[in-house]
């Protein structure tokens, strides 16, 4: 199911990820990015998998740069895990989408 995952903004970051009443994992990338554009048909397929149980989106850090500094990002692609409004993993570069699920399901425990 491609398009399900969320674009994530400064002014809906709040309400969408800490807010959340499910785990949301978040793509922090850029469109220059190459390794970024590698990991987002995973990010769009597991957006598909896991609609309902857990909120999937993305961040571009070019149009929000708070989001990156807040969250101390240094390299791209990033992928935060979020439950209860806190971040509870990180995952930094291209990963294989069995690691990504398997990272998901370890949140949704």
């Amino acid at each position: 199911m491609a398009g399900a995952a969320v674009e994530f903004t400064e002014s809906n970051f709040e309400q969408e990820v800490l807010n959340a009443s499910t785990p949301v994992l978040v793509d922090l990338w850029a469109a220059w990015c190459g390794p970024c554009r590698v990991i987002a048909p995973m990010v769009e397929e597991l957006a598909g998998t896991y609609q309902g149980k857990v909120k999937i989106g993305k961040v571009n850090v070019d149009d929000h740069p708070q989001i990156a500094a807040q969250y101390r990002i240094m390299n791209i692609p990033t992928l935060l895990l979020f439950k209860g409004g806190q971040e509870v993993d990180r995952i930094v570069g291209v990963v294989p989408k069995e690691e990504l699920s398997r990272r998901i399901e370890r949140v949704l425990g």
